[in-house]
């Protein structure tokens, strides 16, 4: 699966470990930056993984901030993205068996290497259960739909 990755300074050491861990697991890997600690505004990287997503130059993302909430906030502005920030592995596992989650947020603040690397497991492993929850997402395209065109 090719999958870009981004995240702001909070998340940048763990947005490294999680691009090891997908290359390692023989997923290419998109680095969309920040690469260094110095601090940067989480929309801008946001917006550059998440339009990587929306214009299917990649199928998923994954982004890092200090909370998740920003970085999920910002994608979610893109055509047929959704993100949300994940901080178990249930909601990871929910997340993409009823709402086909393309943009994975982690928070760098409030999780272990070991517990991000748990959550994008499964997140990566779980499939979209379609059925009634695909009628969910298609009302959401529909809402994209209705609020981008001119009124």
């Amino acid at each position: 699966m090719r999958i870009a990755v981004g995240s702001d300074h909070r998340g940048y050491l763990l947005k490294e470990k999680v691009a090891a861990l997908l290359t390692s697991a023989g997923h290419e890997v998109i680095n969309a930056g920040t690469m260094g600690p110095d601090s940067v505004d989480y929309p801008d990287y946001a917006t550059i993984v998440a339009k990587q997503v929306s214009e299917g130059i990649t199928e998923r993302g994954i982004l890092v901030c200090g909370t998740g909430i920003g970085m999920a906030i910002t994608a979610n502005k893109f055509p047929g993205v959704r993100a949300a920030s994940c901080t178990d592995e249930v909601s990871a596992e929910i997340s993409r068996r009823h709402n086909n989650l393309n943009v994975l947020c982690l928070a760098g603040d409030m999780l272990s290497i070991r517990q991000a690397e748990r959550i994008v497991n499964i997140w990566l492993s779980t499939e979209f259960e379609g059925g009634r929850h695909e009628r969910r997402i298609e009302k959401i395209h529909q809402i994209e739909k209705d609020f981008s065109s001119p009124r």
